[in-house]
C-alpha cells in the first residue's frame, strides 16, 4: 500500500486541473468552490484512474467532493445507465443526517448532468423511499439497517453496484454495525471499485480496510488522532454542578455567534437545551430519542442562524457539515479520544479558525490528560472565570502512561477505573432509555 501525503505530491490549485468536466466544474463554481482541499487534491486522481482508496482525515477536509466528484464524472462520461431499484454506485453511511447531506450535495454537484441519486434511512416509512429507488437512481446513499432491511424485502438490488464507497468508518464501528457492514458486503458484486474513509485508523477499522480493499492507494492527510491546527482549543475547570452557570456565561460573549454544544446522554442534552432557554439564549437539541423532522428542524434552524445554539450527543451529531460554527463547547469532556477529535473538527472547517473549550470536572482530568498525550498538543487551562475550581484543578490526575493506557484500554473494550466510576455515575442518574 502506498501512503501518499497530499501537500507534497499533489500540487494542484484549482478544480479544473483534476480532470473534472466543464458541467461539472460549472456546478463547483456556482457552489462557491475555488480550491481544491488536500483530501480532494489526492483522491479525485486515484478515483479516476479506478483505484481503491483508504482515505484518512478529520471530519470538515472535504471528503464528500473528493469522493462524489470522481464518480459523478465516471458516470457521466461511460455514460452507464441504471435500472429501478439497481443502483450503481452505493455510499455507506452511519447516520440519517449525514446521508441526507451527502445526497444533497451530490444533487449540487450533478444538477447539470442526468445523474441521479436516491437517500435511504430508518425511522421514517419505508413510502417514498422505495419509490425513489423504482426511478433507477444511479447513486443510492444509504444507512446499514434501512438498506438491508429493503434488501430484505426484495424491494432493492445490490447485484450492479460498480462502486462501493464505506464512508466513517470509525463511527460505523462505534455505532455497532460491523456485523451489517459484513451483511451488506455480501451482497454486493465481488469485482467492484472500492472507497473507504475514516478520521482514524485503529486496528479493527484497518482489519475491515483490509477485507475491503483490493491493492488501496492510502491517503492521508493529516496523523491520525490528531487535532485541526486552526483550533483554539482550552479547557475550564468546574464543578459539575456549575457547569451550567458556567455555560450561560460563556454565551454572554457575542463573540459565541453559532455554538455547538456537546454532552454523552440524550436526557442532559434536553436539559441543558432547556435550561439556555430560560436564560433567553436561543437553544435546540438534538439525539437519538428526536424524530427525523425535529432533528432536520433543529439542524436547518441552527445553520440559518435562527438558532444560536445546538446541543448535541455524538451519534445525533455525526455528520452536522455546516458552516461557520464558530464555537465547539465539550460541556462533558469525551473520554474516547476520537469522539473528541470528531467534535472539535465541527468548527474551523474548510481552512477556516475555530474555538474548542471543554468543561472539565475532576473526573474528567484523566480523560483531558489522555487527549493532550495522544494527540501531542497541550490544552491551555482557562482560569479567568467565576467558576474557576481550585478543587479540580489541584485534583489528582492520571500519570501520562496510565492516561494512555486508559485509552488503549477503552478502545479495546476494556474497562478503567475512570471509565467504571463514570458509568456507574450515569448509571445512578439515567432513566430507562436514556443512551446516546
Amino acid at each position: 500500500m502506498t501512503s501518499r501525503f497530499v501537500f507534497e505530491y499533489f500540487p494542484v490549485s484549482t478544480f479544473a486541473e483534476l480532470s473534472l468536466s466543464p458541467t461539472i466544474l460549472k456546478s463547483l463554481q456556482d457552489l462557491g468552490y475555488v480550491t481544491p482541499t488536500p483530501i480532494q487534491k489526492a483522491t479525485i486522481p486515484l478515483v479516476n484512474a479506478g483505484r481503491d482508496v483508504l482515505g484518512i482525515a478529520q471530519t470538515g477536509t472535504g471528503k464528500t467532493a473528493a469522493f462524489c466528484l470522481p464518480i459523478i464524472e465516471k458516470l457521466s462520461r461511460e455514460k452507464i445507465q441504471s435500472t429501478p431499484s439497481h443502483p450503481r454506485v452505493l455510499i455507506l453511511t452511519p447516520t440519517r443526517e449525514l446521508a441526507i447531506q451527502i445526497d444533497e450535495n451530490i444533487q449540487q454537484y450533478a444538477k447539470n448532468l442526468r445523474i441521479t441519486s436516491a437517500v435511504i434511512f430508518g425511522g421514517v416509512s419505508q413510502g417514498r423511499q422505495v419509490t425513489a429507488l423504482k426511478k433507477a437512481p444511479h447513486i443510492l446513499v444509504a444507512t446499514p439497517g434501512r438498506l438491508l432491511d429493503l434488501n430484505n424485502q426484495k424491494l432493492l438490488s445490490l447485484r450492479k453496484v460498480d462502486v462501493f464507497v464505506l464512508d466513517e468508518a470509525d463511527r460505523m464501528l462505534d455505532m455497532g454495525f460491523l456485523n451489517d457492514i459484513r451483511k451488506i458486503l455480501g451482497l454486493l458484486p465481488s469485482k467492484r471499485h472500492n472507497l473507504f474513509f475514516s478520521a482514524t485508523m485503529p486496528k479493527d477499522i484497518q482489519e475491515l480496510a483490509n477485507s475491503i480493499l483490493v491493492n488501496p492507494e492510502k491517503v492521508e492527510v493529516t496523523p491520525q488522532s490528531t487535532t485541526v491546527k486552526m483550533i483554539q482549543q482550552s479547557a475550564m475547570y468546574v464543578e459539575k454542578a456549575d457547569k451550567i452557570k458556567l455555560l450561560v456565561h460563556l454565551l454572554q460573549d457575542p463573540a459565541l455567534k453559532k455554538v455547538l454544544v456537546f454532552v454523552e446522554m440524550k436526557y442532559l442534552a434536553n436539559r441543558v437545551c432547556e435550561a439556555l432557554i430560560k436564560a433567553g439564549i436561543s437553544a435546540q437539541a438534538i439525539h437519538g430519542n428526536k424524530s427525523q423532522p425535529a432533528r432536520q428542524r433543529a439542524i436547518s434552524e441552527f445553520a440559518s442562524g435562527q438558532v444560536r445554539v445546538l446541543v448535541a450527543t455524538d451519534i445525533a451529531s455525526r455528520g452536522i457539515d455546516i458552516d461557520g460554527i464558530t464555537h465547539v463547547i465539550n460541556y462533558e469532556l469525551s473520554n474516547i479520544l476520537e469522539s473528541y477529535v470528531h467534535r472539535i473538527g465541527r468548527t474551523a472547517r474548510a481552512g477556516t479558525s475555530g474555538v474548542a473549550i471543554s468543561l472539565v470536572s475532576g473526573m474528567e482530568k484523566s480523560y483531558l490528560a489522555a487527549i493532550e498525550k495522544t494527540t501531542g498538543q497541550k490544552i491551555k487551562i482557562e482560569e479567568d472565570h467565576p467558576f474557576h475550581s481550585q478543587d479540580v484543578e489541584s485534583a489528582r490526575i492520571l500519570s501520562v502512561g496510565k492516561a494512555k493506557a486508559a485509552l488503549e484500554a477503552q478502545r479495546k473494550g476494556g474497562r478503567t477505573g475512570a471509565t467504571s466510576d463514570r458509568r456507574r455515575t450515569f448509571q445512578r442518574k439515567r432513566k430507562p432509555g436514556n443512551s446516546r
